[in-house]
């Protein structure tokens, strides 16, 4: 019998607490300014940030601890809560519209993010189910289309708020688990061809999607409206250099780059602590997307396997698409960089998600 270790990933923890630190301190330079202004407080943002990364730490320390075998006991529960949550966001009167998109529930400036918790709650119950093998994942329409259904359904509630990069991250993460499962890449090759068929179909659907094309494309043709900012966001970043300016000497968090403490932290970082700065936070998301695979391939049982493969895909996805948006490589979606990002639902949960693969990992063979 191969042994398990007793002990969590340290690399993997070590990695996602400073990712973490660097958020914290990053979250108060690229919010002092904005917070002075509108609350008269420069660690307005920076408390409460520091608040949900204690309760993320708490969520983190639980799953941790929990068998991660318990989660398929319950997977079926949390998925219909979080379907029952996005049903509830949608409700006018209920739901918060914030940024254009009704994707919140709460009072006043407290609120969760129904749709972080889909992530999660989806990836548990698609784990199960495919863990089981109840569904024969090389026949298309008998094993193939009932996950591929569910993860649909999903990021059909999510697109109606409108939430697109949440729902990419969703669905990207979901992908990864059936095809880990066993899904032939011819399928999901097909798939993904009718995939981008629908994703220009709802960028057509919707004006401001293709305003924001447009200005992907040329963010000079409407440098005050879409393509502002792309433009700012490089307007930080290159002045960085190899070191940059130095940490909490930004120019462009002074109310010229648009919530530099949420998708574009990524800009400030660039800016303030250069390439290397940039290098070193990128390098810290590769050691923990490595430690996760490395936790997938160990991981004792199907369910743990694929689990650890949907959370990790989950961080990489998001990473990805938030990185590529900062340097203008994607269309500008409003998506958080996990672990560095301000945020409450975002962080909490990803802390509580890689709790999750910390147990994995010590259970690892």
């Amino acid at each position: 019998m191969p042994q398990r270790r007793k002990s969590p990933d340290l690399i993997l923890l070590t990695a996602a607490l400073l990712l973490l630190t660097i958020g914290v301190l990053m979250v108060y330079s690229a919010s002092a300014v904005l917070s002075f202004h509108d609350f008269g407080d420069r660690l307005y943002y920076t408390k409460r940030q520091l608040l949900f990364a204690l309760l993320g730490i708490g969520g983190m320390y639980v799953t941790s601890r929990v068998d991660y075998a318990v989660w398929a006991k319950w997977s079926k529960l949390l998925l219909f809560a979080c379907f029952g949550l996005l049903l509830l966001v949608l409700i006018p009167g209920i739901g918060v519209v914030r940024g254009g998109a009704r994707s919140w529930l709460g009072i006043g400036s407290f609120g969760i993010q129904p749709s972080e918790f889909m992530k999660l709650g989806l990836l548990l119950f698609l784990s199960k189910l495919l863990a089981e093998g109840r569904f024969p994942l090389k026949r298309f329409w008998r094993g193939l289309m009932p996950p591929l259904l569910l993860t649909l359904t999903a990021f059909g509630l999510i697109m109606l708020q409108p939430d697109l990069g949440t729902g990419v991250v969703l669905f990207g993460a979901a992908l990864m688990v059936i095809y880990t499962a066993g899904a032939r890449m011819l399928h999901l090759g097909l798939l993904g061809l009718g995939g981008v068929a629908g994703f220009v179909g709802l960028i057509l659907a919707a004006p401001y999607r293709l305003k924001r094309i447009a200005g992907f494309l040329d963010p000079w043709s409407d440098p005050l409206g879409t393509g502002y900012q792309i433009i700012q966001s490089l307007y930080a970043i290159g002045p960085g250099g190899l070191a940059g300016l130095g940490f909490n000497h930004s120019l462009q968090k002074h109310s010229y780059l648009p919530e530099p403490q949420t998708d574009f932290i990524f800009s400030i970082i660039g800016e303030e602590l250069g390439f290397i700065g940039g290098a070193f936070v990128l390098a810290l998301f590769a050691i923990l997307v490595w430690r996760g695979i490395r936790a997938s391939m160990s991981a004792p049982d199907p369910f743990g396997c694929l689990l650890a493969i949907g959370i990790t895909g989950m961080i990489a996805v998001q990473v990805m698409i938030n990185i590529g948006v900062v340097i203008g490589l994607f269309p500008v979606t409003g998506i958080t960089l996990p672990l560095i990002s301000y945020g409450g639902s975002s962080l909490t949960l990803m802390l509580t998600a890689i709790g999750i693969l910390l147990n994995i990992s010590r259970q690892a063979r």
